[in-house]
């Protein structure tokens, strides 16, 4: 058998299980998705596609970001300059309330329906969450628009009172692989954040859980993140990819290659098939307007708008722009309720 004829029965295999069946891709089938040859990746990305609208429908849920806190974060996140450990040029801000409601007010104009609330902080602290508190009661007084946060690793108790402010969705990310993790954090485990995760769960909150790719990961270590958010089973997986930042210690790493970028959107969307799966960081260095094009008829659902945390990401007009053009209307927020 070549190996073309074996990667076009991967992906007849991948049709029955995920397409027909509805089930996930295993492990195994993810990890020969993602090693797709160049001339059959316009199918995989049309089978994606497929799926995506098969179990989410054509609309596109829009979200904006803001960071509450940023910089000075006592973790060391091999990816983010925001860890006061490196060298990076970000340092400690906070937004006051004023700035939080005006930047919630500027999401909501370019048609988001989503505002997620971001800390650079190992977990929230007594002051943070009392901000959190005043910031989500003044930006649900003065905007229609459904209020996200991400502020690290939570307790029960801290769980419980995201809830009754009104928190709809919480952000916290694995990352990366289980067996990848040590080498991109060492001041906390990948059972902290999974434990978070599955609090977040239970609450009734909607998980927002996703990773980053493209750090030095094996194809297999790819996978086994995808195989794992799977079993997490999160309402919505943000896929990020590595924006080096000088002063940290993957800064040195060359941005992943636009085409394996495609495939593992691909592969993730065959592995969480019922999931909103979100264009994150890094696409506009990765993809560039044609990849984003690509990512999009290849099973994205969701995009955030406007710059990233601490990098510029496109103009909210060009996303809006290309979502009309590709006739994907963006979900009302009736709809994400």
């Amino acid at each position: 058998m070549t190996s073309t004829t074996s990667q076009t029965s991967i992906l007849d295999r991948a049709r029955e299980r995920v397409l027909v069946h509805g089930e996930p891709l295993a492990y195994d089938d993810l990890v020969a998705v993602l090693r797709t040859p160049d001339e059959l990746l316009p199918d995989l990305l049309a089978l994606a596609h497929e799926v995506r609208l098969k179990f989410n429908g054509e609309e596109v849920e829009v979200e904006g970001i803001v960071s509450l806190k940023t910089g000075g974060c006592p973790e060391d996140c091999h990816f983010c300059s925001q860890s006061g450990q490196f060298t990076s040029p970000v340092r400690s801000v906070w937004l006051n309330i004023p700035e939080l409601v005006k930047a919630a007010e500027q999401t909501a104009a370019t048609g988001a329906t989503e505002f997620c609330i971001v800390a650079a902080v190992r977990g929230p602290d007594e002051r943070l969450m009392t901000q959190m508190r005043d910031g989500v009661k003044a930006i649900k007084d003065a905007v229609d628009i459904q209020v996200a946060a991400s502020l690290g690793m939570l307790s029960q108790e801290q769980v419980d009172q995201l809830v009754d402010m009104g928190v709809h969705r919480y952000n916290h990310n694995l990352e990366a692989a289980r067996s990848y993790f040590p080498q991109v954090v060492t001041t906390h485990s990948y059972d902290e954040r999974w434990d978070t995760c599955t609090m977040v769960k239970a609450s009734g909150m909607e998980l927002c859980c996703g990773g980053l790719v493209g750090m030095g990961e094996t194809i297999e270590q790819r996978a086994e993140l995808a195989s794992q958010l799977a079993e997490l089973e999160p309402h919505e997986v943000p896929l990020n990819f590595l924006n080096p930042r000088p002063g940290t210690p993957f800064g040195d790493i060359e941005p992943m290659d636009a085409k394996d970028a495609l495939r593992t959107i691909a592969a993730f969307r065959l592995a969480l098939p019922r999931t909103i799966l979100r264009y994150a960081g890094g696409r506009q260095l990765t993809l560039g307007d044609l990849g984003t094009r690509d990512g999009l008829l290849g099973g994205i659902n969701a995009v955030i708008v406007g710059n990233y945390l601490t990098t510029l990401g496109r103009d909210p007009k060009q996303d809006l722009r290309l979502l009309e053009e590709l006739q994907m209307p963006i979900k009302a927020l009736n709809a994400s309720l």
